[in-house]
């Protein structure tokens, strides 16, 4: 095997990105297992969080409407259109109808207050410890299991409309699960909403969102932080990262139009029973030796 990452598997790495991202089977522990099998190497947290970048690209793209009239409504609600009250500031006046778009920037933020404090505390632990494939296995088991719960208890009743700040926050406590490769972004936060009793469609589309300034957070993060060490030490280089963000940017924008249809028809269930197969599956390779628990980053 190499030891470095190459254009074709960079090119594969970004493509298994774009295709997982959005899927509640946690695309940073594809990541992690591929990478090794591709390159005897993990391709490392900072790698996964740069090409993040792509997927997270293609959610702007998707939603640019929802996000342009969500800013302008905020902005409105904050110079004071509605009142100069702080409720009204925040979208929702006494006394008349609230506006849904500039509370979303609110909720938006107070969801994503978890993730940012997490991550911080617990940085060295998500670029090292937290990427072991034994936990990663077994996070896969018992996050597709819940998934499978919520699924099927959830109500399934509230829209997007009936977000609370407490909910919000809730969403955001879930959505920090992922900082543990094999949780999923997508799985934790959907995981959170159903068992609020949102719709499968509400919290997917809430997911997205919410998942737009932690992503892009990290990423950049990342990118600058980590930029003179591309191609060096022990991170892929600058090149082929380019090259995975860019094909999981395209391929990424893709599945969103198909999860979204897939989620409001047929549920989650089948993403449980892929979750406890690819968490069997790396079992077997860990016990056959066919991959390290603890792989030493691309170098």
């Amino acid at each position: 095997m190499t030891h470095g990452l190459g254009a074709a598997a960079a090119l594969l790495l970004g493509l298994i990105q774009g295709l997982t991202e959005f899927l509640p089977v946690s695309s940073s522990a594809h990541i992690r297992i591929v990478s090794e099998l591709l390159t005897g190497h993990d391709a490392g947290a900072a790698f996964t969080a740069v090409i993040q970048l792509g997927t997270e690209s293609a959610v702007v793209l998707y939603f640019r409407r929802d996000i342009a009239r969500i800013c302008v409504h905020w902005w409105r609600a904050v110079r004071g259109d509605l009142g100069t009250d702080w409720r009204s500031r925040a979208g929702a006046p006494v006394g008349a109808p609230a506006d849904h778009d500039a509370l979303m920037a609110w909720f938006i933020t107070i969801g994503s207050v978890p993730i940012v404090v997490l991550g911080l505390l617990f940085k060295d632990a998500i670029e090292g410890a937290f990427r072991n494939l034994w936990i990663i296995a077994t996070v896969l088991v018992v996050l597709g299991l819940v998934l499978g719960r919520a699924d099927r208890v959830g109500a399934k009743q509230r829209t997007v409309q009936e977000l609370t700040p407490r909910h919000a926050l809730w969403f955001g406590l879930w959505q920090a699960l992922a900082l543990v490769p094999g949780v999923s972004r997508s799985g934790g936060t959907i995981t959170g909403g159903l068992f609020l009793g949102y719709t499968r469609e509400a919290a997917a589309r809430y997911s997205f969102l919410l998942a737009i300034p932690a992503v892009f957070g990290s990423g950049l993060f990342e990118l600058f932080t980590s930029f003179d060490q591309f191609g060096h030490g022990n991170t892929p280089g600058f090149g082929a990262t380019i090259l995975a963000t860019l094909v999981a940017f395209v391929v990424g924008y893709l599945v969103i139009i198909v999860f979204l249809k897939i989620v409001s028809t047929f549920g989650y269930q089948a993403f449980v029973r892929y979750r406890i197969g690819l968490a069997v599956l790396v079992v077997i390779l860990l016990v056959t030796g066919a991959l390290q628990a603890n792989a030493a980053i691309i170098g």
